[in-house]
């Protein structure tokens, strides 16, 4: 019997994608308590452990409200990496016992990509995982992931959001807490959830005065006892009630404007309820009691305040499993917030967007990053840098939808909103919002606009491989895309090269 030999493409990618730079039988993303935990406990049993996060942030992304949605309300103390570093220690004790027991620690490090073999690759040597710190980029493979990455803000947009001093909850409580570097003095909480109450008390404990909290519901949305110690501190709660204007100086947010629910933008005739010291209405949840607050006060009520915290809730950080195409499996796995956290109602965040909306006008923000607003967005218009055409400008949303419904992800490409340094991050859900009430169906309907690698800024002075060696390169081709216009990977820079090239009769080079 002959047998056929078998003929490798030299061009083909199997072999072709390098091993990782170092293997782990256990990778941790993210230290904080439950992270940290997990890697001690594998080490304790003998495994190789690597323990990363990218805690302590640069003041650079702190300043593009990467990872949270910091809010630009953060001291000059954020720009000493030698403190960030000591706080980022000081509070998690336990990664000296990690260090001890031989667990590989790396601060400052993000996990910005995640590759496994799947149905659209099967060439993987084996599941790897992009790290990169302030200096270099390498992949590592592992035999088991474990992600405990948290939970990140959900972002809505209002009048004067894009502007110094309004954060989220969770930049907030990093700020105070992790980083001892928050400058703000007196806030406005957005949201009385469990989230926004547990914001009021940090604030308290942290010398912070708290103005007031907002909800557009008419009852208070967190558990009754959290909201009794609210109540006993003496913060006013103020129910249907919504911004109609952000007051702003030269440091951003000086004051905040309320008035009820549903007031027209030109007139504030209704009364603004309210609860002084934090009361409930007696259906906010099962436990709840107490009177139910007859209406009073003003049309409008001015705050003033240097800081608005949006509490509307948290979403899983599972930016990693949703770019790598996959979900849990055996080797991968969430743990902590980013596997337990859920997002917030989808009915009670759109009702946050269409209160929050009320008094927007069509200049306003909604991707600060591109500095999309909600008439470029509802009108489907390139950004502003690009020219736009009458036919372009013709086109609106409501146009897009007689093909069919709209996809986040259609109206990202067609409009760059969710492009910037935050990667959608404080406008994901402000777009999916605008899109449901667009095409009246419910939030839960819409999808979140997809993440892609990498999910965390890196430059590309970093993430460049300039030293690529010759046996890892050979097979690879230069392409672009025009049949006959490229170079074989392994004559670039030769003599050869300038032949293939003149033989086309072009000056193409790579």
């Amino acid at each position: 019997m002959n047998v056929v030999p078998l003929v490798r493409d030299p061009h083909a990618l199997d072999s072709k994608i390098p091993r990782a730079e170092a293997h782990f039988d256990l990778v941790v993303v993210g230290a904080g308590h439950t992270g940290t935990t997990a890697a001690i406990a594998a080490a304790q049993t003998g495994a190789s452990v690597l323990l990363i996060d990218e805690h302590p942030v640069p003041g650079g992304l702190i300043g593009t409200d990467v990872p949270y949605f910091f809010g630009g309300r953060a001291t000059a103390a954020v720009q000493q990496s030698g403190r960030m570093l000591e706080q980022v220690f000081g509070t998690n004790p336990d990664l000296e016992e990690a260090f001890a027991l031989g667990v590989d620690v790396r601060l400052g490090t993000v996990a910005w990509g995640l590759y496994v073999n799947g149905p659209a690759m099967r060439v993987l040597p084996e599941p790897l995982l992009g790290i990169a710190d302030g200096e270099s980029a390498i992949m590592v493979g592992f035999d088991r992931l474990l992600l405990a990455t948290g939970a990140r803000d959900v972002v809505l947009g209002f009048p004067g959001w894009n502007q110094p001093g309004v954060m989220g909850a969770q930049g907030f409580a990093a700020l105070a807490t992790r980083y001892e570097a928050l400058a703000s003095r007196r806030i406005v909480i957005l949201g009385s959830g469990a989230l926004g109450l547990e914001t009021a008390l940090l604030a308290l404990a942290h010398g912070i005065e708290v103005a007031a909290i907002v909800e557009v519901e008419d009852a208070v949305q967190g558990p009754a006892a959290r909201a009794a110690q609210v109540r006993a501190t003496g913060i006013p709660i103020h129910l249907g009630t919504t911004i109609s204007a952000t007051k702003s100086g030269i440091d951003g947010v000086e004051g905040i404007t309320l008035v009820p629910l549903n007031t027209p933008p030109a007139k504030a005739g209704a009364q603004l309820r309210s609860v002084d010291g934090g009361g409930q209405h007696p259906n906010s949840n099962p436990i709840d009691t107490g009177p139910r607050p007859s209406p009073g006060g003003n049309s409008k009520i001015d705050l003033v305040c240097d800081t608005i915290v949006l509490a509307l809730g948290a979403t899983p950080a599972t930016e990693l499993l949703d770019a790598a195409g996959t979900g849990q499996t055996e080797t991968i796995t969430l743990i902590g917030d980013a596997g337990t956290a859920t997002r917030p109602d989808p009915a009670y965040l759109q009702a946050w967007a269409t209160a929050l909306a009320q008094h927007a006008a069509p200049e306003t923000i909604v991707c600060q990053c591109e500095e999309v607003t909600r008439a470029d967005l509802l009108g489907v218009q390139p950004p502003h840098y690009l020219d736009r055409p009458h036919a372009m400008a013709a086109r609106s949303l409501s146009s897009l939808l007689n093909d069919g419904p709209a996809h986040p992800d259609q109206i990202k490409r067609l409009t760059r909103a969710g492009m910037g340094q935050c990667q959608g991050r404080r406008c994901r859900d402000q777009v999916a919002c605008l899109l449901a009430e667009q095409q009246q169906v419910p939030l839960s309907a819409v999808p979140v606009a997809s993440y892609r690698a990498p999910v965390r800024p890196v430059p590309l002075r970093i993430l460049a491989d300039w030293q690529e060696r010759g046996d890892m390169a050979a097979g690879w081709d230069v392409w672009f895309g025009i049949p006959t216009q490229w170079t074989p990977y392994a004559v670039i820079g030769t003599p050869e090269e300038a032949e293939h090239v003149a033989g086309l009769g072009g000056n193409m080079h790579v």
